[in-house]
C-alpha cells in the first residue's frame, strides 16, 4: 500500500539541481509558456487518477492463479505477514493483514460483508482520486453505490455513496504475531463480495474468472511517468468520465479546458509546439520538484518523529499534496485512522547506525482510541525489515515487553542480542530508521504526548 520515501528523497536530490526554466516556443515565449504552466497543473491534478488506473490496471490482471491478484469485484487476501525476505514492497506493515479488491460500480452495486471481529478490522474506501470515501470500522452489510444510483435496497443493508465507479478497498485486520493467522484467516472467509443483483438473489455466486494479458504487468508508477503527453492526458480525460471531478475541482477544470483536458475531451498535443517530448521530459523533471517542495509543507514535527498531516487522505484542492502522496504512498489513511511518524536518528540529531546501541524511551504509551494499537518498526538502508535470529521486526502494544516500575518503557536498539531480549528490537549492521505507527490516534491528547526519545546508550 505503500510506495517509498526513498523516492521521495530522490525527489529531494531532484529539488536542489538546479533545473533550467520551462520551454519556450520561438517566436512565442508568453503563449508557450502559459501553455506549458496550464499542462503542469493538468499533471498534477491527473497523476493520481492515473496512477489509480496504473496500479487497478495490474492488480487485477490475473485468471485467477497469480498471487497477490484478484479480478475485479473480488478479494485479494495476504496469507502471512511479510518478514526480512520480502521484497515487494518497502517498509512493509508487520502490524495488520491486508484483503483489498477493485471495484467497479459502474453497472450496479457492490454489497461488501465485514464480520463481527474480536479485533481493529476496517475498511478504508479510496475513489479514483485516491480521496477516502469512507472507512467502514463496525460489522455490517454495505451497498457501495455511485451517488447517482436510485434503487432500493434490501432490508438491513446499509447505503455507503462513493463519487466514481473506481473504488479500491482495503481492509486492514490487526493480529498478534505469526499464531494469530489462523484467526484473521477466519476473518477473511467471513468477509463477502458481491454484486446487488447476487445478494437479492440469495447470495449464491460464483464469481467469474478473470484474464491475463502480458502487456499489462507492468510497475504502475513507471508506466504512468513513461507516457507521452497525449496517453496520458487522454487516458485522464477518459477515466474523467466515469470517475466525475468533484465540485471543487470546476474553476480549475474552467482554466484546463483551454488545453483540452477534461472529462471526454480530445487531448491535442500540437498546442505544445516544437521540442514538445524534451520539454515534456523537463516539466516532469521541476514537477518533481514541486511535489517534494509541496509535500514538506505538510509534514508534522512529533519530537524527533516527522510525519504528513492532514488533509492526508481527503486531499479536497489541495492537488499538490495529492500527488505527491499518490507517489510515496499510494491509499494513504487519513490522520484520523493512522498516523505514521518516521526518524532516521538519535536525539543528538545523528544517524541511526548499528554500530551503536540506543534505548528508545517511552515516558507514556502512544495515545490511542478504542481499538486502536502502535508498534514501532525497524528498516535498514534499503527500507526492507532487517534479519534477525528472533524474527523480531517491531515491538508493537502485543508484545511482552517489559515495563520500567515507573510505567516507563526502554526498547534496546542494537544488532547484537542483549542479555535480556524482551525489549529488543534487532536493527541492521548499517544505517537505519524506525516507523512508528500509531492507528486510531487520540489527536486531542497527543499535543500533549511526550513522544519517545532515542539516545545512545
Amino acid at each position: 500500500m505503500k510506495r517509498t520515501f526513498a523516492i521521495l528523497l530522490a525527489l529531494l536530490v531532484l529539488l536542489t539541481c538546479g533545473l533550467t526554466p520551462l520551454c519556450s516556443a520561438e517566436g512565442t515565449e508568453q503563449d508557450a509558456d502559459a501553455a506549458w504552466k496550464l499542462v503542469s497543473e493538468a499533471y498534477i491534478y491527473a497523476f493520481p487518477l492515473v496512477l489509480t488506473d496504473a496500479t487497478r490496471t495490474l492488480s487485477t490482471n490475473t485468471d485467477g492463479t497469480m498471487p497477490g491478484r484478484a479480478p475485479v469485484n473480488q478479494f485479494n487476501h495476504a496469507q502471512k505477514l511479510a518478514d526480512a525476505s520480502f521484497r515487494t514492497v518497502v517498509t512493509p506493515n508487520v502490524d495488520t493483514v491486508y484483503s483489498q479488491a477493485w471495484l467497479d460500480l459502474s453497472a450496479e452495486p457492490m454489497i461488501l460483508v465485514l464480520p463481527e471481529t474480536d479485533r481493529f478490522c476496517n475498511a478504508q474506501l479510496l475513489d479514483a482520486w485516491t480521496n477516502t470515501a469512507a472507512v467502514l470500522d463496525e460489522a455490517g452489510t454495505y451497498a457501495l453505490a455511485l451517488p447517482g444510483w436510485e434503487g432500493q435496497l434490501p432490508d438491513g443493508v446499509t447505503r455507503v455513496d462513493v463519487p466514481t465507479a473506481t473504488v479500491w478497498t482495503i481492509i486492514r485486520t490487526v493480529l498478534s504475531g505469526s499464531e494469530d493467522l489462523p484467526n484473521v484467516y477466519a476473518i477473511q472467509q467471513q468477509m463477502r463480495l458481491m454484486p446487488l443483483s447476487a445478494y437479492e438473489g440469495g447470495g449464491a455466486y460464483a464469481a467469474p474468472a478473470g484474464s491475463y494479458l502480458e502487456e499489462n504487468d507492468f510497475v504502475p508508477v513507471s508506466k504512468v511517468l513513461s507516457m507521452a503527453p497525449a496517453e496520458f492526458f487522454n487516458t485522464a480525460n477518459a477515466l474523467m468520465q466515469a470517475n466525475p471531478p468533484a465540485e471543487a475541482d470546476a474553476e480549475l477544470l474552467s482554466r484546463l479546458s483551454a488545453i483540452n483536458v477534461g472529462p471526454g475531451m480530445t487531448f491535442d498535443a500540437s498546442i505544445l509546439g516544437e521540442n514538445a517530448a524534451e520539454c515534456w521530459t523537463q516539466m516532469l523533471q521541476q514537477l518533481r520538484g514541486t511535489l517534494a517542495a509541496d509535500g514538506a509543507g505538510y509534514a508534522r514535527q512529533l519530537g524527533q518523529w516527522i510525519y504528513y498531516g492532514a488533509p492526508i487522505g481527503d486531499f479536497g484542492t489541495a492537488y499538490t499534496y495529492r500527488a505527491m502522496v499518490a507517489l510515496v504512498g499510494l491509499g494513504a489513511n487519513t490522520v484520523d485512522v493512522a498516523i505514521y511518524p518516521k526518524t532516521t536518528v538519535d536525539a543528538s540529531g545523528a544517524a541511526l547506525t548499528g554500530e551503536k546501541i540506543y534505548v528508545l524511551h517511552f515516558d507514556s504509551l502512544p495515545p490511542t482510541l478504542g481499538s486502536g494499537f502502535w508498534s514501532v518498526t525497524a528498516y535498514g538502508e534499503d527500507d526492507f525489515l532487517i534479519d534477525n535470529p528472533i524474527d523480531r521486526y517491531c515491538i508493537n502494544d502485543r508484545s511482552d515487553f517489559k515495563l520500567n516500575a515507573d510505567g516507563t518503557l526502554d526498547i534496546v536498539l542494537s544488532k547484537d542480542a542483549p542479555q535480556e531480549t524482551s525489549n529488543w528490537l534487532p536493527v541492521s549492521d548499517g544505517e537505519f530508521h524506525l516507523f512508528m505507527r500509531i492507528y486510531l490516534p487520540d489527536m486531542v491528547a497527543l499535543d500533549a504526548w511526550q513522544p519517545p526519545v532515542i539516545r545512545e546508550q
